[in-house]
């Protein structure tokens, strides 16, 4: 792969008439690995706009470079199986040549990818701006500025970062994930996506893996009104259908549509509500842009 860094200058300028701080960019490409150093030991790190802000080592890179847990430890949910973590702050250095800084890392017991000795996502960056080019510009391409947001609470900045929509008047939280081949949503999202656009769930289920190595169960959403994020439109998509909610009130492919579903009334979290939008939904796109100066992030596709 290969990343450069960029300036953008400042269009705005100060009351007092000098030009703001130019902001940095970073542009990743292909597969997103970048060679990186960890407390002065080397190894390749994958930036990927799917997973959280911390940078994750798996546990091959984290004991060579001799890192010992701090009292902040972490948890990462595959469905309903936890991958445990542990935290330090050391010096890191993402990218050739780059000059190393204290940040707080974090490490597996299992690795998040077979690809690389660890994986960040674009929070975790030091840059303002986050460009990922997926291929070149398409023809009749536009780009559109969905909201950015991340996990929220007392540690929100080690977490992921989302864009948001709106589905059925509530907000729905949005992954972008082109290294994993199909796009999944939780079951509390399908279910709130079958009933906002007119959804039903069928086919097989099938084995996919979501990260760690671990795989969960999948079927098929089909939806008659398309779901629109930014130039994207979706008609059909995988459900994980055992996470983070249920699929129950979905109505199956080819039943009575005026048969009756029975559904709880137990209210429950939507905050994992989401979507990870796959390379088969971003076939169509060239970049991603994680803003998060202006906490919007830009998808352009065709």
């Amino acid at each position: 792969m290969t990343l450069w860094r960029v300036a953008i200058a400042a269009a705005a300028l100060s009351l007092g008439g000098a030009a703001d701080r130019p902001r940095e960019e970073l542009v990743v490409t292909g597969d997103g690995i970048v060679p990186a150093v960890v407390n002065g030991v080397p190894g390749r790190i994958r930036i990927d706009p799917a997973v959280p802000s911390i940078a994750m080592l798996g546990p091959e890179w984290a004991g060579r470079a001799g890192l010992r847990p701090s009292f902040f430890a972490f948890g990462y949910l595959v469905g309903p199986q936890q991958v445990d973590g542990s935290s330090a702050v050391t010096r890191i250095a993402i990218g050739e040549g780059a000059e190393p800084r204290r940040r707080r890392v974090g490490w597996t017991q299992l690795p998040y990818t077979a690809n690389a000795d660890g994986v960040i996502g674009p929070g975790g960056l030091p840059q303002d701006v986050i460009r990922f080019v997926l291929r070149p510009s398409l023809p009749g391409e536009r780009t559109v500025a969905l909201p950015l947001v991340d996990e929220g609470g007392m540690f929100g900045g080690w977490g992921h970062m989302f864009a948001r929509i709106e589905v059925g008047g509530r907000p729905l939280k949005i992954r972008f994930d082109p290294f994993h081949p199909r796009t999944l949503a939780t079951a509390g999202a399908a279910a709130r996506l079958a009933a906002a656009n007119d959804g039903t769930i069928g086919g097989e289920t099938e084995s996919l893996e979501i990260g760690f190595g671990i795989a969960r169960p999948v079927r098929t959403l089909r939806l008659r009104t398309p779901l629109a994020i930014g130039p994207l439109s979706l008609s059909t998509l995988g459900v994980r259908t055992a996470d983070f909610g249920s699929t129950a009130s979905i109505r199956e492919e080819g039943a009575d549509p005026d048969e009756i579903v029975v559904t709880g009334n137990r209210r429950r979290n939507t905050d994992r509500d989401r979507i990870g939008v796959g390379a088969d939904a971003l076939s169509r796109c060239s970049s991603i842009v994680f803003d998060k100066a202006e906490r919007e992030i830009r998808l352009t596709c065709a």
